[in-house]
């Protein structure tokens, strides 16, 4: 859960500064696209942290 709202958060973070910097709508996406797998990735080792501290 943690991981998916990581990527959406990241998505949206990355297409407004993609926006903001004035990008085409294929600049958008890959700006997008690269911040959700940044923010993820993230979430993922957030996750993993969370469920290792549970044990």
């Amino acid at each position: 859960m943690i991981v998916i709202f990581a990527a959406l958060i990241g998505a949206v973070i990355g297409g407004l500064t993609a926006r903001k910097r004035g990008g085409k709508p294929a600049d958008i996406a890959q700006y997008a696209a690269g911040y959700a797998i940044a923010f993820a990735i993230v979430g993922v080792l957030a996750t993993i942290l969370i469920h290792r501290a549970a044990l």
